[in-house]
């Protein structure tokens, strides 16, 4: 079996800026990427069938034995087994939504199959299609993801006598976590710690929560339930209902709720966002298919960021905000609403763009402290977004 994670034209502008710099299979909600959740439950490697500028770094591969599986989905036991169930020839579909297909021929992106027959999948199916779907499912896929992670395991134990937990048995501790006078509960949800993780003296963590291999809890944080701190995070402050991809800081005091963080992103001290208006209505957020305003939907949304952009020191961030690829955005006051990638600047002071070649050098920079640096198929990348 060949496993294609496809993606939809519209859902993958939709969910910009967080696919900006990747196919929609890429984003991580609960512990694990989407595209690790079918990789796990299939026990193959997905190629990916996404747009044309993000092909070199994230391939398709084709067979005789091809199965194509939308990459919005949220992987499900029941529907892993019906997608398994599939001939070659079938598409499952749920309420005119394609959900898979499986064929010999070679599909291009945006293409859809036609003619094949129907199989109707009779269940609740949840898709990754907006960006409010981030934080919304982010609970219950740490509580699927945490199921998938740790069955069959033991967890290593918590030794430090000052660490106080609660709900014991909803906590999975990898090899290496370093955990000093914390408090952990896990009542509410799972909390996942992964390998080499450091949670810091004073910090509290409520369940469901997962910090991931090699991220740290600074000390005093509160880390409110659904969030998932991703690999190699610095996270400090308080921080509920949010999601950090990877390799993205914000290590000192400041709120951040209802969010998206990509990689290689940083939040300077007392960054804050907001994630509810004063008249509790429902949100706008700015719209890559549109070019302007939309609502949400949801009284509660804070900000998405896109890969490698950072804020400077008290940053506000307004409700529903939207931070390209590449921006350096401080100042005084609130910051707009949709701030482009490689802007520079801020609301007070004005915004102009971002010089590539030097937004390029802080970008290697940043990696470096981390043993990274871009490669000439991460320059082309951005390269095209700078000029789009």
């Amino acid at each position: 079996m060949n496993l294609i994670l496809f993606d939809q034209p519209k859902v993958h502008q939709q969910l910009r800026p967080v696919t900006l710099t990747r196919p929609i299979s890429g984003i991580r909600t609960g512990i694990l990427c989407l595209h690790e959740k079918w990789e796990r439950r299939f026990a193959v490697t997905a190629s990916f069938l996404t747009e044309e500028y993000l092909s070199d770094k994230f391939p398709v591969k084709y067979t005789s034995d091809n199965l194509y599986v939308n990459a919005s989905l949220l992987a499900t036991d029941i529907l892993v087994q019906a997608i398994l169930g599939l001939n070659s020839g079938q598409v499952l579909k749920n309420n005119e939504k394609v959900l898979a297909w499986k064929s010999e021929l070679k599909f291009a992106f945006g293409e859809l199959p036609v003619g094949l027959e129907v199989v109707e999948f009779v269940g609740q199916v949840k898709l990754i299609a907006q960006l409010p779907d981030l934080f919304l499912n982010n609970a219950e896929e740490i509580e699927s993801d945490f199921k998938l992670l740790t069955k069959g395991r033991v967890s290593a134990e918590i030794n430090d006598q000052h660490t106080v937990v609660y709900g014991k048995e909803n906590v999975f501790v990898e090899e290496g976590v370093n955990i000093k006078a914390a408090i952990i509960n896990a009542e509410t949800g799972p909390v996942y710690i992964g390998k080499n993780a450091v949670v810091q003296e004073g910090s509290l963590v409520i369940g469901p929560a997962a910090i991931c291999e090699d991220s740290m809890v600074a000390f005093g944080a509160k880390i409110r339930p659904n969030t998932t701190l991703g690999p190699v995070c610095r996270v400090g402050g308080e921080v509920g209902n949010s999601i950090f991809h990877g390799y993205s800081n914000k290590a000192h005091d400041g709120f951040l709720g209802n969010s998206y963080i990509g990689e290689w992103c940083n939040l300077g001290a007392n960054t804050n966002n907001s994630n509810l208006k004063n008249d509790y209505k429902e949100v706008k957020l700015h719209s890559y298919v549109t070019n302007g305003l939309v609502s949400t939907g949801e009284l509660f949304c804070g900000t998405f960021m896109g890969d490698y952009s950072k804020a400077g020191i008290s940053t506000m961030f307004n409700t529903g905000t939207s931070v390209g690829v590449s921006s350096n955005v401080y100042g005084s006051g609130f910051q707009e609403k949709f701030i482009p990638s490689f802007a520079w600047g801020g609301a007070s002071e004005g915004y102009q763009a971002y010089r590539f070649d030097k937004a390029i050098e802080v970008i290697n920079a940043t990696m470096a402290r981390r043993g990274k640096q871009l490669t000439e198929i991460d320059l082309k990348i951005l390269e095209n977004i700078n000029k789009s």
